[in-house]
């Protein structure tokens, strides 16, 4: 069986672990095991009643009246919430329980409702994004088993790759934008996207894919002088130095501007220097994006 720490469902759900260990004294809802050395781990049941419990209190339920409630009960509440955000919520929720479950079948058919609706665009924005945001801590922290990553990392890309094939538009935008993730980088989804806001908007993109050796990148390069250089770093390889990484590309990209995005872009504490520039915020991703 597979647990989660208290810090995992704090990640996940929003709920500071100092809250989740008042509910644990107050109320029944959740009753977590614990180590020989006495510290405090959770079952992927505990982990989704979390989430329901989580989303209900945020939307007016109080914890007291959410204990009360059988698992038919809460259901039914959270069906109806009715706010935007809320039914939102309820999905990545959802998304995070069927990744938990290994339910891929619910998975691939919650994403594919909500693009028939939304369109895939929408779905990336309001229901992906925020789910990668969600589990991308498990996946640094190595708090999922690899065969979860692996199954919904494929579903996703699968519809961003049809996203992107499915393009069809007539305005071009004479810029060109290069690709890629460096070597040990193999967490592909947010670049994938990129590719899909890029070429959507009319720019010409080159992509190469992930974990992409330096020189094969220096290589395109040469060939195709593109206008900027883009990489989204989640995370990668023990072996992976940051510091050296961006040397490397100060030092081999003068005249390209290089913009990277990212978990990782939050961890790097020293001074950038251009050509290098980091987005470390989706709202940093899309102002570059409006800005070509």
């Amino acid at each position: 069986m597979y647990s989660f720490t208290i810090k995992d469902l704090e990640n996940l759900s929003g709920i500071k672990a100092h809250t989740i260990r008042i509910w644990e004294q107050r109320y029944s809802f959740l009753k977590p095991n614990r180590t020989d050395t006495n510290i405090r781990f959770y079952t992927g049941e505990e982990l989704k009643k979390i989430l329901n419990v989580a989303l209900l209190n945020k939307y007016g339920f109080k914890i007291s009246h959410i204990d009360r409630m059988n698992e038919a009960e809460m259901k039914e509440r959270i069906l109806g919430l009715n706010q935007l955000e809320a039914q939102q919520e309820r999905i990545v929720n959802s998304l995070i329980q069927n990744m938990v479950d290994l339910d891929m079948e619910n998975f691939e058919a919650t994403l594919n409702n909500f693009i028939s609706v939304r369109g895939i665009e929408k779905t990336v924005l309001q229901i992906i994004f925020p789910f990668l945001e969600k589990i991308g801590i498990l996946w640094m922290t190595n708090h999922i088993i690899p065969a979860q990553e692996h199954l919904v990392s494929n579903i996703i890309r699968q519809k961003l790759v049809a996203g992107i094939e499915n393009i069809h538009n007539r305005v071009r935008i004479n810029k060109t934008v290069l690709l890629y993730l460096p070597e040990g980088e193999h967490h592909e989804l947010g670049l994938l996207f990129m590719n899909y806001l890029l070429k959507n908007r009319g720019v010409t993109t080159i992509y190469l894919g992930c974990s992409v050796p330096f020189n094969d990148v220096e290589y395109v390069m040469k060939m195709k002088n593109p206008d900027y250089l883009y990489t989204h770093l989640t995370t990668v390889g023990a072996r992976f130095n940051f510091e050296k990484f961006v040397g490397t590309v100060i030092k081999r990209c003068a005249g390209t501007p290089v913009i990277v995005s990212g978990q990782l872009t939050n961890t790097y504490a020293k001074k950038i220097h251009p050509p290098v520039h980091f987005k470390k915020s989706f709202s940093e991703v899309m102002e570059f994006v409006s800005g070509l």
